[in-house]
């Protein structure tokens, strides 16, 4: 049996591997591959985001959860979708680029409907205004799903309803996280919604790249649709 130091020493080499693939194309294909171990992987990493980010959004939604509709956006195999039933929230449609991750969520038979699209080159495939609850976590990030997606994000909310957003804060990620701000102001002085709450995590997950140890930090965004 491999030691807990081997193994994240796998999974360190699975995630910067990623890192290296330039085109959208090459990232959905590492995503099909990588999507029958990435529980598990993820595990190692000790990547906790979808829980803080499930309890932040349950900490200011005082709608009915258990018939609030939820989009969960860049939804992998369903991590986020786990945490937010366990709080109570029972309807789930799910969006990712992957339709290996997709196959995945669907057998958690948590979602009542999956789509695949192809975040940033592809328009979100669902109505605005349509969902209580929008959420993204994980996928913005530098390489991953460009800042203009934000505003997609926020109009599928309805009027009332809450965006949940998460970014890393590590090195490699600075310049896409104040893109990604100063993106979530633009639509805020536009009037498109209000921010209700910022928080910062430390230990958001252990430390992949070669010039950073222990645990990085991260952040979650909420914000409310005017």
């Amino acid at each position: 049996m491999a030691s807990s130091d081997d193994q994240f020493e796998h999974v360190k080499a699975v995630i910067l591997s990623c890192h290296e693939d330039t085109s959208a194309e090459e990232k959905i294909n590492f995503y099909d591959t990588w999507a029958e171990n990435y529980d598990q992987d993820v595990s190692v990493l000790e990547y906790h985001a979808p829980i803080f980010a499930a309890k932040t959004i349950c900490s200011h939604f005082t709608g009915d959860q258990n018939t609030a509709m939820v989009l969960d956006v860049a939804c992998g195999t369903g991590l986020v979708a786990k945490q937010l039933k366990r709080l109570g929230f029972s309807h789930f449609v799910g969006i990712d680029g992957s339709s290996a991750m997709l196959e995945m969520a669907k057998n958690t038979t948590l979602y009542q409907d999956l789509k695949l699209c192809m975040l940033g080159s592809q328009p979100l495939p669902v109505e605005q205004g349509e969902f209580d609850v929008v959420i993204i976590v994980g996928a913005l990030s530098d390489g991953q799903v460009p800042v203009k997606v934000v505003r997609e994000l926020c109009k599928a909310t309805k009027p009332g309803g809450y965006t949940c957003l998460t970014t890393r804060s590590n090195k490699d990620n600075v310049v896409y996280k104040a893109s990604l701000e100063k993106e979530l102001g633009t639509l805020e002085d536009q009037g498109l919604w209000k921010r209700v709450q910022v928080v910062t995590v430390d230990q958001w997950e252990r430390a992949v790249s070669h010039d950073e140890q222990g645990y990085i930090s991260g952040v979650v965004y909420i914000y409310q649709r005017l």
